[in-house]
């Protein structure tokens, strides 16, 4: 944990949007985007020991919190800059906000994609008007390619998080939490560059000064990409080496420079979260708030689930995103479920002789273990000729259970192994 300031004043830094700013970039919007609801959870309270609502972002257009910038960052552009086009670079969510914004205000758009964009994103950055070019295998190969194109055509280059008017449109989020709940002590965000957390410690924290009123804001990083916790204790935004992540909605490798400067005074703790912290996340949201989130959105949720924030006070979690393809949700929710010990896929050998599957079957049924899929073959490696595997997948109601169904199987005269999913 990453303690940033203890300081409830909000400090006199140029960087930061003022309130009027903020309020002129609401007024903006206002028709554009969707004043998203709170939604209290119980199970969260529950866990966390104060109220929790959940900021239900995956609601807003295009998915996600991004058509706030975008749309606030075109909005100011001049009628000559608008003549020239804008052009960004993503795979996903700024992709989609930038085209949006630039259909409903009449500007030609051009967004480099990578190869592998996932074909629901591709197709609703299509459907929003804009001119997509697909190019490279990851993210930095588009960045480069909507730069050379903006030195070559005079295109206005959208950065996703690091510009003043980019950040005061996502920071509209946090005036929304303080006029719906405006006795919120706590705020708690993913952070990936920095332009929406940064927006909305802006903003919360101001209006929360002028009723004379503190509250915290409290920052998740996933832990395979988190630059965030060594920037800030170096005082400054420094390049960190990243693993994949589910949570590539906030994989970044540097912060921006205009969020640094802001968070590292107003956002009071950065906490990182892990790949299985998150998957749980998704499986708690479906299944308690029958909401669909993507990796990026829950970071959280999952940061409460794990225990790595405390709160004072009625507390707010943003959801900031919903766009997940749905294969990587099914994927998300099997690994949920193993992480939670609701599911396990273990691999049985097993004499070759009759009787044996039905034995097995037996033990677990004893066991209350539920079987999902099941594989049975003699080709494997260091098998004997009269052995063969048994694969099988088996739902059950939590650690405790998952160890009591092994521990059956063993007391049998097995030797389950448990197989990574």
């Amino acid at each position: 944990m990453s303690r940033v300031s203890s300081s409830p004043s909000l400090p006199a830094t140029g960087a930061i949007p003022t309130l009027e700013q903020l309020e002129d970039a609401a007024a903006v919007l206002s028709g554009v985007i969707s004043h998203t609801p709170l939604d209290e959870s119980q199970h969260l309270s529950e866990l966390l020991g104060v109220p929790v609502h959940l900021k239900l972002e995956n609601l807003q257009r295009t998915g996600s919190f991004k058509i706030r910038g975008a749309t606030y960052r075109l909005s100011r552009l001049s009628e000559e800059e608008r003549t020239h086009g804008v052009v960004a670079a993503s795979a996903g969510n700024h992709a989609q906000g930038v085209a949006l914004a630039a259909q409903a205000l009449g500007i030609p758009a051009t967004i480099f994609m990578p190869l592998g964009v996932p074909v629901p994103k591709l197709l609703a950055t299509r459907g929003y008007g804009a001119d997509v070019v697909l190019e490279g295998a990851t993210v930095e190969t588009p960045l480069r390619r909507a730069a050379e194109f903006a030195e070559r055509t005079g295109a206005i280059f959208i950065h996703p998080f690091d510009h003043p008017d980019v950040i005061a449109g996502q920071g509209t989020l946090g005036l929304e939490i303080v006029d719906d709940l405006p006795e919120v002590e706590t705020i708690i965000m993913g952070i990936g560059g920095g332009g929406l957390i940064a927006g909305v410690a802006a903003a919360a924290k101001a209006k929360a000064a002028r009723e004379g009123r503190t509250l915290r804001v409290i920052g998740v990083q996933a832990e395979n990409a988190s630059p965030y916790p060594r920037s800030l204790a170096e005082g400054h935004p420094v390049e960190v080496e990243t693993t994949p992540t589910i949570a590539d909605g906030i994989a970044v490798a540097r912060p921006g420079d205009l969020p640094f400067a802001i968070i590292r005074e107003l956002v009071d703790d950065v906490v990182t979260v892990t790949d299985d912290d998150i998957a749980r996340a998704l499986l708690v949201l479906l299944e308690r708030a029958k909401q669909v989130v993507e990796p990026a959105g829950a970071v959280g949720v999952a940061a409460i689930l794990a225990g790595k924030v405390t709160a004072t006070g009625p507390t707010v979690v943003v959801l900031s995103g919903g766009n997940i393809d749905p294969l990587l949700l099914q994927r998300v929710v099997a690994h949920g479920l193993a992480a939670s010990g609701r599911y396990m896929t273990l691999s049985i050998p097993l004499p070759d002789r009759p009787g044996q599957l039905a034995r097995i079957s037996d033990l677990l049924a004893q066991a209350g273990a539920n079987v999902i899929e099941v594989l049975h073959t003699r080709h494997g490696q260091g098998l004997q000729i009269s052995e063969v595997i048994l694969q099988l997948s088996v739902e059950t109601r939590g650690e405790e259970h998952r160890a009591h169904v092994i521990s059956v199987l063993e007391s049998a005269g097995y030797v389950p192994t448990v197989v990574p999913d």
